[in-house]
């Protein structure tokens, strides 16, 4: 029987929560009610996955077992009687809290030694499910599906007064930060450059990025015509916003999966990673990377310390793409 109220366990990552998505309308097409246990960080924008009926918040540190809150969060979701948990992050303690609440089916990739927390494990086929999202929809036994996030247009109509963003002609979107690392980032100067390009062109740009980006947006400073909204924002505000832009500028970062998930244009920029495990999930994107012996290396920071991958990347391939996607030159 398959199961009628299901719990997911969502990933860390902003973009692994995003591609979780997939996974969801297999599960409501076959008549199961879906949750989803997320970060405290992360939970507001699960809100935004449809068809997810209910968040629920896990005040769980990176690289911490944190077994009393796993504890305390199992006993909180235990009387919503879940029949599965799918346990998408292979970490051990991810699975804890669905033992603790006494969830009867948990099942996951078997991942680190979690013969004990899963009942139902699954050995990983990386030939045969390739990207992620093969991956997470396999865990639910369905097809996968285009990731999508719920935009809030009277909200983004807000933002845009309060940020003294002009609703009236083209605007691009450039999300210069990339978590993961030095090798994930096109140069800074090459987004300022392409900033530069577009505002002559009579395109608006506005930057978006978390705190962690701040660094990287600091080369936008003085910028005319951009508005650096790097850490001013919150992570739904960032989907509101850039539900709104004609196209978004991207790493392979969060900020793509999420543009991609919202069906606005993506140019995705991949250095170090290749889009064969993470693309962009939408029809409306292009990847642009370059062909070198010594990618995808997957390093968080260029091992031969030329980071030829993503400084081979001009401004010109990448304005290129931006009309390829359709803005206006």
């Amino acid at each position: 029987p398959k199961a009628a109220k299901v719990l997911v366990v969502a990933p860390a990552w902003v973009g692994d929560l995003v591609m979780s998505h997939t996974l969801v309308p297999g599960l409501r097409a076959r008549g199961s009610t879906v949750h989803y246990l997320a970060t405290v960080a992360l939970a507001e924008l699960a809100t935004r996955l449809p068809g997810v009926e209910a968040v629920h918040a896990i005040d769980a540190r990176r690289g911490r077992l944190g077994l009393g809150e796993r504890f305390r969060t199992g006993a909180r979701i235990g009387p919503h009687g879940f029949d599965q948990a799918i346990i998408l992050p292979n970490s051990f303690k991810s699975a804890l809290p669905t033992l603790f609440a006494g969830v009867p089916v948990r099942t996951g990739f078997t991942g680190e030694s979690r013969y004990g927390v899963l009942n139902d494990r699954r050995a990983l086929d990386v030939e045969r499910l390739p990207r992620m999202v093969d991956r997470f929809a396999a865990l639910a036994d369905v097809k996968p599906a285009c990731p999508r996030l719920r935009a809030d247009e009277a909200r983004r109509l807000g933002l845009l007064e309060r940020h003294g963003l002009d609703a009236g002609g083209p605007m691009v979107a450039l999300c210069p930060g990339a978590e993961y690392g030095s090798s994930k980032r096109w140069p800074a100067e090459r987004f300022v450059e392409l900033a530069r390009r577009c505002t002559a062109s009579g395109i608006a740009v506005c930057v978006l990025g978390g705190e962690r980006d701040l660094e990287t947006a600091s080369a936008f400073t003085g910028c005319d015509g951009v508005v650096d909204l790097v850490g001013r924002t919150s992570l739904n505000d960032v989907v509101d916003l850039l539900s709104g832009v004609d196209a978004a500028v991207t790493n392979d970062s969060g900020l793509m999966h999420v543009a991609a998930a919202v069906g606005v244009p993506v140019v995705a920029v991949f250095g170090s990673t290749t889009p064969a495990f993470t693309p962009p999930l939408s029809p409306r994107a292009v990847v642009v990377s370059r062909d070198l012996d010594c990618r995808p290396c997957h390093q968080r920071t260029c091992p031969l310390g030329h980071l030829a991958c993503l400084t081979g990347i001009s401004v010109d391939t990448v304005f290129d793409a931006l009309v390829d996607v359709g803005i206006a030159a």
